[in-house]
């Protein structure tokens, strides 16, 4: 089933022309209506005139984070302030925020695109979407929010938290999909498993919609064993109109990245070359139909690959790998280059482990893995306590090559995340 069938099944030769023509009229928006960007061309003596082809963009400049927040708060409008409706922000964690700003057409195009994600997964109108994202500066909730509503389906903006009432909504109104993070839906399952709750047979939920945080696929199989239901995987970020970037379809296998909307680089991110189609590097996005704030190769720092064949689903745009993690999301120990998500990977595919886990990185190179574990292993049996935490360190030295301490401890242990799980607490330079 299609949203905008022509599009997204369009030739790649016209979905191309399209995308030269889209990336020319950006170049020009930015060039005569951003200050940042013409110095941007100055400086590598470029006009919009010398782009002739979409491999042309190699010879364009890079944005980054800091362009975003150094320009904070209107110094990248492409527009006059007058036409801007909306105002998103990170969450300005690490310094000044970053802040995007939509035009009406593009909270009608960011519409459109979830549109067509929520149609490729199988949605129709009798559907009932409980949005457990944020809602406020961050994108995730409005954008699905307002997609769904295009779609015609009944939208419940509960927000995150308060489980039990959670829970209540999907039992008096019958939701049949949810948007929500990776860790909050961990914990969701957990909670419906304490209180003898089977989703299968008291609950009415046909899928979930996962974002805002990487995860694996050993995780995404173990809630679809826990809940009973179909696991999309959901890519975006804040610059580029949050979810909706890209999405699985009812095959699962990869995303489809609108590339009507994104032109898509793949990266060597210590060269800034281009990887070969299938070959893993860091995504750098440039927006195509973006009104009010334009963004040019934008390096997301995100790791992933282009899935080089066609998709059986028919749809033509390109279709990326899940995101293996992030370029600053990357840790260090004993020389070793260490990815949370393959941590993840390892603990969700052990029998026995619970939802949670933390890693904790002290000064000398010392990284602690803790980890819940099913309540009947405290049962006094420390001969199977102990097999377990054998198991999980031999499987994480395999994967990582590095041996970590494992700590097992009891569910309900760590702190809880409804929104973005805190998996990794550095505390070497503290």
């Amino acid at each position: 089933m299609f949203w905008q069938e022509e599009i997204e099944v369009i030739s790649r030769e016209e979905l191309q022309r399209i995308q030269l023509y889209s990336l020319q009229e950006t170049i020009r928006r930015l060039y005569y209506n951003v200050p940042f960007y013409n110095q941007k061309f100055r400086d590598v003596n470029l006009k919009p005139d010398d782009i002739k082809s979409l491999e042309d963009i190699q010879r364009l400049p890079f944005t980054t984070r800091d362009d975003l927040r150094e320009n904070y708060p209107y110094g990248l409008l492409a527009v006059p302030r007058e036409k801007i409706v909306r105002l998103h922000t990170s969450s300005g964690t690490t310094g000044k925020p970053k802040a995007i700003f939509f035009t009406k057409k593009d909270i009608d195009q960011s519409a459109e695109l979830i549109a067509r994600c929520l149609i490729m997964t199988g949605v129709k109108s009798d559907d009932i979407l409980q949005n457990m994202m944020t809602y406020g500066l961050f994108t995730g909730a409005l954008v699905m929010h307002y997609g769904a509503e295009k779609v015609g389906i009944l939208v419940i903006p509960a927000g995150p938290g308060n489980t039990e009432r959670q829970i209540a909504l999907m039992q008096d109104f019958g939701s049949t999909c949810l948007h929500l993070t990776p860790s909050y839906a961990l914990y969701l399952a957990e909670v419906m498993d304490s209180k003898g709750i089977v989703p299968q047979r008291d609950l009415s939920l046909r899928r979930a919609y996962l974002g805002a945080e990487p995860y694996s696929e050993e995780t995404r199989i173990k809630l679809e064993n826990m809940l009973g239901i179909d696991i999309y995987n959901s890519y975006g970020l804040s610059e580029m109109n949050g979810p909706g970037v890209a999405f699985e379809c009812k095959y699962k296998d990869g995303m489809h990245i609108w590339e009507d909307n994104f032109l898509i680089e793949v990266l060597d991110p210590d060269t800034d070359e281009p990887v070969p189609e299938g070959q893993e590097g860091e995504i750098v996005l440039t927006t195509l139909k973006r009104e009010g704030m334009p963004l040019l190769r934008y390096r997301t720092k995100d790791i992933a690959k282009i899935i080089p064949d066609t998709c059986r689903c028919g749809r033509t745009h390109k279709r990326i790998s899940r995101i293996f993690g992030r370029v600053d999301d990357m840790f260090i120990v004993r020389g070793v280059n260490i990815f949370p998500q393959q941590i993840e990977r390892v603990l969700m595919g052990i029998k026995g482990v619970a939802q949670n886990y933390q890693i904790h990185l002290e000064a000398y190179d010392k990284m602690t893995v803790k980890v819940e574990i099913e309540q009947d292993f405290f049962d006094g049996n420390i001969e199977k306590l102990l097999a377990l935490k054998s198991r999980i360190t031999e499987k994480l030295k395999s994967e990582i090559l590095v041996t970590p301490q494992v700590e097992l401890l009891e569910p309900g242990t760590l702190p809880i995340s409804e929104g973005k799980a805190q998996r990794v607490i550095d505390n070497r330079n503290l």
